[in-house]
């Protein structure tokens, strides 16, 4: 397999990528604000749980008190982490969502014909000059030669620019 000619598209499509970064940033930072501040509250609520519950099991024993305290607390934590993960996954999720809405408004500019064009070219860059180019629903473009596929569309655009994130997106909502 011969390697890609010098890609144009990259550059071209830079101010896109860096609006994309924006939104996102503050997509994630706000959605981020509100996972933490639910966090915080889950955490304190299996704190004072787990604070009652140790009180209580002082209460009944030492022994039987001592591990059912344990039990309850282990459970309490367990619980807590799990709505934690929960939030964040919901904060990853919306934005993703958010997004894929904010990219997909490109299809309604001036530019989106310019766009379009690109990304079909760069399709034909990837899989040859022969590769069927289709218009994806969403926007952007999904090409298809035998035996392989490349989707251009602009919520696969904008999930590569997510993924390539990677820890940077993952930091906004982690301690």
């Amino acid at each position: 397999m011969t390697p890609p000619a010098p890609d144009r598209a990259t550059e071209a499509l830079d101010p896109v990528r860096a609006e994309l970064l924006r939104a996102a940033h503050a997509d994630a930072e706000a959605v981020m604000d509100r996972a933490e501040q639910e966090a915080a509250t889950l955490l304190d609520r299996a704190r004072a749980e787990a604070s009652a519950i140790l009180e209580e099991a002082r209460q009944q024993g030492e022994a039987d008190g001592a591990a059912a305290a344990r039990d309850r607390l282990v459970r309490a934590r367990r619980e807590a982490r799990s709505r934690t993960l929960a939030a964040r996954r919901e904060a990853y999720e919306t934005l993703r969502h958010n997004t894929a809405v904010r990219v997909g408004k490109v299809r309604r500019t001036a530019e989106y014909a310019e766009l379009r064009k690109r990304l079909e070219r760069r399709a034909r860059v990837l899989l040859g000059p022969t590769a069927e180019v289709t218009e994806h629903p969403g926007g952007g473009v999904v090409a298809c030669t035998p035996g392989r596929r490349v989707d251009l569309s602009l919520t696969a655009l904008a999930d590569r620019a997510l993924d390539r994130m990677g820890g940077e997106v993952r930091s906004l909502w982690e301690p």
